[in-house]
């Protein structure tokens, strides 16, 4: 619940970000759009990389590119030794079928990995739309390969059924190989006809038909966003759109506009800084080390482990991102075993840790500054201290927290629920005395609940010093009127 002085804050907040109602084609207009609350309680993303691609599954997504364009030696062996001579990228096509494509199970997985929305690659830089694209004739998963809407059919299974996960789309702007977006390059981005006729009316078919919470954009950085078009469909979407609620946008939108302009900022792929950041922002990282599309090649080692993974969430969240889970399925349409496995895994902790997940806040102080590797969250009642590698002793020093004389501390998933755990002032920090590890039922990073307790290093957002979700965002909000800080994530 927010207080009085919250609220009149973010009534100050809408008076400056909207005049008239209507956000205007520019990005000093858009960026002062506020992001939709649910966004920044999801945290937990899955990412979706599918497409023609999958067929070849060698290297990744960018199989075409790497193997036409740039000839990579290892992408030319492999066509030779396995295709016939004169053999091209629009055969691969037909192979991909899908015929074990079930977006049932597959939301049913994603439900049970604890996401909270799910983003379908639509079309990745290989033109291949994976919906019946009314201007990709004959390129489009209707057309040719698996005779399906796969973005209809995953849309209706996650909404059907899981109403709690958002859905939402990956577009690529631009297209490798597209002789119209090629003509256009030529002149020097001078014209516009790739853009009118093809990936223009293409956004504006996702918005329509799917409806999509999240409309993260890509293949943007060889022109400017004025080619693109980009403020003037962002202010439709924002003003007119049948999403202009809910929707947010990433930040690749043309030359210069990534970790600048959007809803939320990627910066760059895998982007984890690891710092407190001023404007909302997301980690969108792959399972597979190396690649974002299935990989028949991949060795287990190169599968994050599931505390890699959850590492990744922690670090993400206490510094107030979102994480964004990439999974590449099969060309049949099954979600690789291994990946599956840590998409389970990861839901099972959450089920039992998601409350130091979902919905919290930045704490005053995001990693320990004397126990590597833990890392803190917040709510309106209690820090939580994520815990990525047990001590040897069952003693846990905490460097950034201080006790009051009200503090309590818990451990969550403790099977003696509600056990208060002993702890006590030292030289370096706050002590505590943790529970035998076997009576926890949370395995890979153990979390501490702890009420009424202090940070001792000042957070890099402000100086101030929070005790609790409120005081923190009436600060946050305060220094957001005053220009002190740029944009707001709730």
């Amino acid at each position: 619940m927010l207080t009085d002085k919250t609220a009149v804050l973010l009534g100050a907040l809408a008076c400056l970000f909207v005049v008239g109602g209507q956000y205007a084609p520019t990005w000093e207009s858009l960026d002062q759009r506020p992001l939709p609350p649910w966004y920044d309680q999801a945290k937990v993303g899955i990412f979706l990389h599918w497409g023609v691609f999958s067929v070849p599954s060698f290297g990744g997504a960018w199989f075409w590119y790497n193997w036409q364009e740039k000839q990579l030696q290892e992408y030319v062996d492999f066509m030779k030794t396995n295709y016939p001579p004169g053999f091209t990228y629009q055969e691969f096509a037909p192979q991909f079928r899908a015929e074990f494509y079930d977006p049932a199970q597959w939301a049913s997985i994603f439900n049970a990995s604890g996401a909270r929305y799910v983003v379908l690659v639509s079309k990745h830089h290989e033109g291949f739309t994976n919906w019946p694209s009314n201007v990709s004739w004959n390129w489009n998963s209707m057309d040719v390969g698996p005779k399906r809407d796969l973005t209809g059919e995953l849309a209706q299974a996650i909404r059907s059924k899981y109403p709690h996960m958002h859905f939402g789309l990956y577009h690529s702007l631009y297209e490798w190989f597209n002789p119209t977006y090629l003509q256009d390059k030529l002149n020097h981005f001078n014209t516009t006809t790739f853009v009118t006729q093809k990936t223009g009316p293409e956004l504006r078919e996702l918005v329509h038909r799917y409806r999509p919470d999240v409309l993260w954009s890509d293949g943007d950085w060889e022109a400017p966003d004025s080619y693109w078009n980009s403020t003037g469909f962002l202010s439709w979407l924002f003003n007119d759109s049948p999403v202009k609620q809910t929707v947010v946008v990433n930040d690749r939108w043309g030359q210069g506009t990534i970790c600048q302009h959007g809803s939320f900022y990627t910066c760059h792929d895998r982007y984890n800084p690891g710092t407190l950041q001023p404007h909302k922002w997301e980690n969108c990282m792959t399972l597979d080390r190396l690649a974002w599309g299935y990989r028949r090649n991949a060795p287990a080692t190169d599968i994050l482990s599931t505390h890699d993974l959850l590492t990744q969430l922690t670090q993400t969240v206490s510094c107030g991102g979102n994480l964004l889970v990439n999974a590449g399925p099969t060309p049949e349409g099954t979600i690789p075993p291994i990946m599956e496995e840590r998409l389970r895994q990861m839901g099972t902790w959450l089920s039992l840790n998601g409350e130091a997940i979902y919905a919290t806040s930045p704490w005053g102080v995001q990693n320990d500054t004397f126990t590597p590797g833990v890392w803190y969250t917040s709510t309106s009642t209690a820090v939580y201290a994520l815990v990525l590698t047990w001590p040897a002793d069952d003693l846990l020093t905490l460097g950034s927290v201080s006790s009051t004389v009200s503090t309590s501390i818990t451990a969550l998933t403790d099977r003696q629920l509600q056990r208060q755990l002993q702890f006590k002032e030292v030289s370096k920090g706050l002590q505590i005395a943790l529970p035998p590890q076997s009576s926890l039922a949370s395995q890979w990073v153990w979390v501490l609940k702890m009420r009424d307790v202090l940070p001792v290093q000042q957070s890099p957002l402000n100086q101030d010093t929070f005790s609790s979700e409120e005081n923190y965002k009436e600060n946050y909000y305060a220094k957001l009127i005053q220009g002190q800080i740029r944009n707001v994530f709730l």
